[in-house]
């Protein structure tokens, strides 16, 4: 037999982000792959319409009401979920500002969030999983923009370049632990976010001008991904980043 089925029954998948966009997907794909998601949001209404959603493809969610910056409150709530097989370290945000017109607080909220934010909950749960000896795969959301430059978007490129640089750090640390860690880096993303930059029909041109396939990502390109490398499927391959880009960085 040489196809691997993507199968994550019995396993506990933690989300962060998991009530919007990317991170919802991506709890919705995990359930449907038989994966019970524990569903990390700051939004109490968000986590509520996701559980709604994970029970139509009879899934299960645990939900989990933090702020992924309040770190003493995200190690306690952690603290108390028994086992994280598989980690999706989605959290994040973009400012996009004018090099020149960045301002302090963007930089230093972005750095919070994207960056320091997603190390904290990787610590946390490499830490979980080392204990419970069941090894792991963490996926870090990274970016086009981690391999890429583009105007205007500086803080958020210099975040996801650190998200792809922790990925290889602990990659090759953690692979004799049996803990696979990689990126998926999407390209443009048919997300509410996306859809609002999208609004700016000459930022929309150049966007999709730079994609060779002409057309952003949708929703489950990316949680297709992440639920590959979630799997045993994925068991040779870590440090590494699957760009779900159309075409953008070739």
């Amino acid at each position: 037999m040489y196809l691997k089925k993507i199968n994550l029954k019995n396993k506990y998948a933690l989300v962060t982000g998991a009530g919007k966009g990317l991170g919802r997907a991506c709890s919705i794909a995990l359930a449907e792959a038989g994966a019970t998601v524990i569903g990390l949001s700051r939004t109490p209404s968000d986590l509520d319409k996701l559980q709604k959603d994970i029970k139509k493809v009879k899934g299960k969610l645990i939900k989990i009401v933090c702020d992924v910056m309040n770190y003493q409150d995200l190690l306690n709530k952690l603290n108390k979920v028994k086992t994280i097989d598989i980690l999706v370290n989605n959290a994040g945000t973009n400012f996009p500002e004018p090099f020149e017109k960045i301002q302090q607080k963007s930089m230093n909220y972005l750095v919070d969030l994207n960056l320091k934010a997603a190390f904290n909950v990787a610590q946390i749960v490499v830490k979980k999983m080392l204990k419970r000896k069941r090894g792991g795969s963490i996926i870090n959301m990274s970016s086009q923009l981690g391999h890429v430059g583009m105007p205007g978007r500086n803080i958020y490129n210099m975040t996801k370049f650190g998200i792809e640089g922790l990925t290889k750090g602990m990659g090759v640390e953690l692979a004799t632990r049996n803990i696979r860690v990689n990126t998926v880096a999407p390209t443009f993303v048919e997300t509410p976010m996306v859809k609002n930059f999208f609004k700016n029909k000459k930022f929309k041109k150049l966007a999709l001008g730079n994609i060779p396939m002409g057309k952003a990502a949708k929703e489950s390109d990316v949680a297709t991904a992440v639920c590959f490398l979630a799997s045993d499927a994925a068991a040779m391959i870590t440090g590494t980043s699957i760009l779900i880009d159309g075409g953008w960085t070739a």
